[in-house]
């Protein structure tokens, strides 16, 4: 094979390289890269209404300066209710975050331990709950329990839980 077909090749397959490559690039993010942010915090929550967001509260604290709240979207799209400060939106799974920071914190404090078993802090679930005594907060932090998702039973988003006892109640029926 020749030099030249050699370098033929080479530039073809480098081509085909870089137009397959193209398929894989994050889009999305290159374009926040590559627009400049809107100036007001304001303006990045009206962008972000524009993702498909349905509403979309932010809480700003910075030092020295009075706290400020921003709000865009809808509290209710279907009654057209714009949504506030004081809305509420479920959050789903973020919550989690919250719940293993407030987690953490109160271990660091030592006012929490990761060890103690479902069983410490609620004895009535013993044998209600499989392997009450043996399931730890560790193992729930990082949902490795084995306790089912009670937001997975056939239906639930059509019809929520009210109240912690209604979901606690979806839970111990997946143990029966």
């Amino acid at each position: 094979m020749t030099k030249n077909r050699k370098k033929q090749i080479l530039r073809i397959l480098l081509f085909v390289g870089t137009a397959i490559s193209l398929f894989f690039v994050p889009w999305p993010i290159l374009n926040a890269w590559i627009w400049p942010l809107p100036d007001t915090v304001q303006e990045r929550l009206e962008e972000g209404i524009g993702h498909g967001f349905d509403g979309m509260i932010v809480y700003v604290n910075q030092g020295g300066q009075e706290p400020a709240f921003f709000a865009a979207g809808w509290k209710n799209r279907a009654d057209k209710i714009p949504a506030d400060p004081n809305s509420l939106f479920k959050i789903a799974s973020i919550g989690k975050l919250y719940h293993a920071v407030a987690i953490t914190k109160l271990v660091h404090d030592e006012l929490l331990s990761l060890d103690k078993t479902l069983a410490d802090f609620f004895p009535e679930l013993v044998g209600r709950i499989e392997y009450a005594d043996q399931i730890t907060l560790r193992m729930m932090v990082r949902h490795r329990s084995g306790i089912p998702n009670y937001t997975d039973t056939p239906n639930y988003w059509m019809n929520p839980t009210k109240s912690k006892e209604e979901a606690l109640n979806l839970v111990l029926k997946q143990f029966q």
